[in-house]
Formats: structure tokens, C-alpha cells, sequence
């Protein structure tokens, strides 16, 4: 979700840029709601898990593309499905992104250490090599969505500075000691609202008993669609998270994001949209110096995953509160 929530901010620009060209944007059936707020675009929503599973499934869904009558399609993902897509889609122009696997292999073996371009500049490249202009300077947010009456009761209310705080991410190398997030939490929950974020049934468990210690501490897993919880997100004035999806999806509505650093590192180009570097908090590269170790996290030595624990949580507190 992560990754498509990165290109929200680019498709929103090539349709600034680009006003009389008609984009259909294709997607997992999950994650239309990303895409709401780029209006002049069509969403074309798939659905893997049943009618476009499979290589006869991806036909049919070749075939849909084709009746729209498109003049090139530009791949973001450059993956097995959409592989097979361009095979079907012969004779129609197709640009795929350049995935940069030398230059990240370089990274993660310790053979070069310096930033690789933006995912979003990667993104942006793909609709360059269609000859089309994108220019992602000067970026123009929408404006934060009013919440619903329901949403608002379901809240207990909502002020005027709401941090948000996702404290899970897909691996352990990159979540944040629960331990060390609490004295984050007791530190801000002094002062502002706290809006707990998270998916799954075991992760908002936890957040449910998180939130239960603290008087300011809401917990939002579960408890909304996707879209009631977009519009909340586009409502806070700084996301907390880690190298994860909910820092994406509040760097594609404009919010302020902070962001907690394992044994990934920003420099694999996967920082969210538009935000400072100095909202990049990085583990301690003296004591682990093989960091980053993987691109998304999976991989790493032994005892590395405890480098997000050099993060200090007055830093973090700090950090948050410059943001406000």
C-alpha cells in the first residue's frame, strides 16, 4: 500500500501538468479510495482474488484496458502481473519504471553509500520516457477533508493539533520498542490528542490496550472505512510513524510526517513525499554500520534489529513537537 500511496502525488501531478491528456489509472480493487482526490482521472479497479486472478484473469483484464482505447500505458510497478500485461497489450506503447536493482544492490553490500533518486522521481520518469511533461516542484495539496458528525462522536471530539502515531510496520527490524513508544505517547498525550493507527486484528488488539492507559490516547483500528480514516489522517498535523504505509498516506494528503528508521535507510529513495530530511529519524550507523541491510526490511543480521532502539524517545518527542 506503501508504494501506491507514493505515486498518489505524482498522478495528481501529471494531471496538473498535462489537462487534456485523459489518464485511467489501474489499480488493486483495495485501493481505490488513495486516488479520490485526482478527479479528472478514471479509476480502474482489479480484482486478483477473483475476476482477474491468474494469467486468463490478467486477459480478460487486458481486454478491459483495450476497449478504452489507450495510447501508452505507464507502469509503475514493473512486476510479474504487469509483465504479462504488456505481452497482452502488444502493440501499445509501454513504459516501465527502471527499478534501480544494481544501484540498491550497491547500497544494501555496503559497496556505495549515497541517495538514490526518489521513488517519486522514479515515478515521474516513467511518464518523462512517454515524452510527457510532470513537474512535482510547488506541489499543491488538497485540502483536509471536513469529518463526518459520526466520525467525530465515534473520536470524542477532535482539536485543533491531533498527532497521529502508526507504531507497527511489517518487520521488527522496523518497529519501534512498544516500551520505548509508550514514553513517547506519556510525553505527548500531555499536551495534544493521540490517534492510535494500525490494520489487522492483532495489531489493533494492541492498540486497543495502549490507548486504555492513557487519557488523550484514541485508538482508530477497526473502528472506520478506509476513507473515514483518509479523511482523518488529512486532518492531523503530524503523522508518527515507521518505514511503513501510514507514513505515505499522510505524505500524500500534506500532513507533516515523522518518520523511524531500522535497518532501512532513505537513501533507498522510499522517504515519504515533500517532507524535511531532518524528519528522518536513523538508527545508530556507528553500531550498525551495515545499515541499510535490506530495501524494505526483511533481511538483516543478527542483533540488528535492535537498532531502531538507538532512536532515544526525547528525540522523537522533540521531533514531533518541531512539526507541530
Amino acid at each position: 500500500m506503501g508504494d501506491v500511496a507514493i505515486s498518489v502525488p505524482v498522478l495528481f501531478a501529471f494531471t496538473q501538468s498535462n489537462p487534456d491528456i485523459r489518464l485511467t489509472i489501474l489499480t488493486k480493487k483495495q485501493f481505490t479510495p488513495l486516488f479520490r482526490d485526482i478527479t479528472s482521472a478514471t479509476v480502474l479497479s482489479a480484482d486478483f482474488n477473483k475476476q482477474h486472478k491468474g494469467v486468463f484473469g490478467l486477459y480478460k483484464l487486458s481486454k478491459q484496458i483495450r476497449k478504452l482505447n489507450v495510447d501508452a500505458v505507464a507502469d509503475l510497478h514493473n512486476v510479474l502481473r504487469t509483465k504479462i500485461l504488456k505481452f497482452f497489450l502488444i502493440g501499445i506503447e509501454f513504459y516501465q519504471i527502471d527499478k534501480a536493482r544494481a544501484q540498491k544492490k550497491a547500497l544494501i553490500n555496503g559497496s556505495s553509500f549515497r541517495p538514490l533518486p526518489t521513488i517519486t522521481e522514479r515515478y515521474a520518469n516513467v511518464f518523462r520516457g512517454l515524452e510527457l511533461s510532470l513537474e512535482l516542484k510547488n506541489f499543491n495539496f488538497s485540502p483536509s477533508k471536513q469529518l463526518m458528525p459520526t466520525t467525530l462522536n465515534t473520536l470524542k471530539g477532535f482539536s485543533t493539533a491531533v498527532i497521529g502515531i502508526a507504531p507497527f510496520a511489517a518487520y521488527a527490524s522496523k518497529s519501534y520498542p512498544i516500551s520505548k513508544m509508550k514514553r513517547v505517547i506519556s510525553e505527548l498525550q500531555k499536551d495534544y490528542k493521540i490517534l492510535l493507527f494500525g490494520g489487522g486484528l492483532e495489531e489493533s488488539k494492541e492498540l486497543t490496550k495502549l490507548a486504555l492507559k492513557y487519557e488523550n490516547v484514541f485508538s482508530t483500528a477497526g473502528k472506520f472505512s478506509f476513507n473515514e480514516e483518509l479523511d482523518i489522517i488529512s486532518n492531523l498535523k503530524v503523522m508518527l510513524s515507521m518505514d511503513s504505509g501510514n507514513g505515505h498516506l499522510a505524505a500524500m494528503l500534506g500532513v507533516n510526517v515523522v518518520t523511524l528508521w531500522g535497518v532501512t535507510h532513505p537513501f533507498a529513495g522510499f522517504a515519504p513525499f515533500n517532507q524535511k530530511a531532518t524528519n528522518n529519524l536513523l538508527a545508530d550507523r556507528k553500531k550498525y554500520p551495515r545499515i541499510p541491510t535490506s530495501i524494505y526490511g526483511k533481511s538483516f543480521p543478527k542483533g540488528y534489529e535492535l537498532a531502531i532502539q538507538t532512536i532515544q524517545p526525547d528525540t522523537v518527542v522533540k521531533a514531533v513537537k518541531d512539526n507541530l
